[in-house]
């Protein structure tokens, strides 16, 4: 599922605001009047002016494109009726949700009140389609998931990130269920335009569907490659990537107006954060810096733009499963653990609290330590108490090195933990422990990570900060600062505030 950081969004701008070198003369013909509401049964809406109509058709570039809303009747009276017994309630529900966890402003939050999600999850009960969770919606030969509708609550920040303005053209990488389009449609208005690109047919055909039912105009759905952005519609005030890419595609880069902004959740070697990217100001040397970060979890991108990361299941009865974010096999790492060869646990001072040591720690582990790794299983007993559980799997980090492995575990110290009766009796702490070859040196090495971390002020994703550069281009920076060398760019990771 999406996990997220709570953050600053950014301000949408002022209401009404049209950015600079807007032409609005042409989004206008292209799209007239936008709607993305709650569809009703009855007719059709009459159509608009045939010259409007005329003047559409001349603007849409060859290729495999469709714009929704061209008032095709529904399809069906079964799907009208189930449109019709949503009340905004169960909307209005999920928005107090979604507040609850992040910042929702004004126009986002009518904009998830607009547009009717269980349209886009036709398939799903709707009790289920408005809660605030991930609902996946297409599997892969294998059983993986590789498409899903996620949590509204990260879209949301997300889309405070974009900080769409009305007028703005807006590219979208991954249609999914076609449902952020229809959000980015009401966020734009009448005067702007959403293209959103996706590489699996099926998906972009369910998309189109989707996006009519709803009654929702003024979005163009595109079969291809995201990679390669869409040069038709460019140049772009915003782009929106709803997949984890490993790298910036320099399409997008070079696909984006003058001042504008791109939303991207990227990978930083393994760990993914959403980071929102404009370019540096008052200079030609090709830098992005990023304007804000947050954390999620991302279905990663195929094609060009995928990284070498590499799962590999170690036990299936226990789904035992560990991740290598530079694609290394993963042999001798199930013997290791079985073995429990360790003199002791080393302390690492780290608290016992989830969110801080996987917003935290395990961000400044991963961008420091190309040996790291994570490890999780669903009720097994082959990991050690990990110090994170979710919904009955267990979740720990640590660094994997030959056939030796070292991981965060919690273990009890023996402390009276002083809370009365019904508390934990006993105070836990968080150690390094290693298993296999080296597992000592590994635990010592995973040990003083964590307290360089927190010698350097524990520092999270909230004040993270992340340069972009061209992968041609010599960076300078201290000594210190993480670099991270992808196939298009650089990235270089700082802590301003540390």
């Amino acid at each position: 599922m999406n996990h997220l950081a709570s953050d600053d969004l950014l301000d949408a701008g002022p209401p009404g605001a049209v950015p600079a070198g807007r032409e609005p003369a042409r989004n206008a013909a292209l799209h007239g009047t936008r709607a993305c509401a709650e569809p009703t049964p009855g007719p059709e809406a009459p159509p608009g002016p045939e010259a409007a109509r005329s003047r559409q058709a001349a603007r849409r570039p060859e290729g495999d494109r469709w714009t929704a809303g061209s008032g095709k009747q529904n399809r069906s009276d079964a799907r009208r009726g189930m449109v019709m017994t949503v009340t905004r309630a169960m909307r209005q529900a999920l928005l107090a949700e979604m507040r609850r966890h992040t910042g929702v402003g004004d126009a986002i939050a009518e904009a998830f009140l607009t547009v009717p999600r269980h349209v886009f999850l036709p398939e799903t009960p709707v009790e289920q389609v408005y809660r605030d969770e991930v609902i996946v919606t297409k599997r892969g030969a294998d059983g993986m998931p590789t498409s899903s509708s996620s949590q509204p609550t990260i879209m949301a920040a997300m889309l405070g990130q974009l900080a769409v303005r009305p007028g703005d053209r807006v590219l979208e990488i991954g249609a999914g269920t076609g449902f952020n389009a229809a959000l980015l449609a009401t966020l734009t208005g009448s005067g702007g335009e959403v293209v959103s690109v996706d590489i699996d047919p099926d998906l972009v055909d369910a998309a189109r569907s989707n996006l009519e039912d709803a009654g929702c105009s003024g979005v163009t759905v595109v079969a291809g490659d995201g990679t390669d952005g869409f040069a038709a519609g460019a140049p772009y005030d915003r782009i929106i990537a709803t997949v984890g890419a490993w790298d910036l595609a320099p399409a997008w880069l070079e696909q984006l107006a003058p001042g504008g902004r791109i939303v991207v959740p990227l990978d930083l070697y393994g760990v993914q954060r959403s980071v929102a990217l404009e370019r540096a100001p008052r200079q030609t040397s090709g830098r992005w810096g990023s304007v804000s970060v947050l954390s999620c979890g991302f279905m990663r991108m195929r094609g060009p733009l995928a990284g070498p990361e590499r799962y590999e299941v170690l036990d299936p009865a226990t789904g035992l499963t560990i991740f290598l974010p530079d694609g290394r096999d993963a042999h001798g790492v199930l013997s290791a653990l079985e073995g429990r060869v360790t003199a002791r646990a080393v302390a690492t001072g780290l608290p016992v609290d989830p969110t801080v040591l996987f917003d935290g720690f395990s961000l400044w582990l991963a961008v420091h330590e190309p040996r790291w790794c994570t490890l999780w299983e669903a009720g097994g007993t082959r990991l050690p108490p990990s110090p994170l559980t979710m919904q009955g799997t267990s979740v720990s980090a640590g660094i994997r090195d030959g056939g030796g492995i070292a991981l965060l575990t919690t273990e009890k110290t023996g402390r009276d933990a002083g809370w009365g009766v019904g508390y934990p009796s006993q105070v836990e702490e968080v150690v390094a422990r290693g298993y296999g070859p080296d597992g000592m040196r590994l635990a010592d090495e995973l040990a003083a990570h964590a307290r360089t971390w927190l010698a350097a002020g524990r520092p999270m994703t909230d004040t993270l900060h992340i340069d972009a550069y061209p992968a041609t281009m010599s960076v300078s920076t201290a000594p210190t600062t993480p670099l991270l060398e992808k196939r298009h760019t650089t990235l270089a990771i700082t802590w301003p505030a540390c």
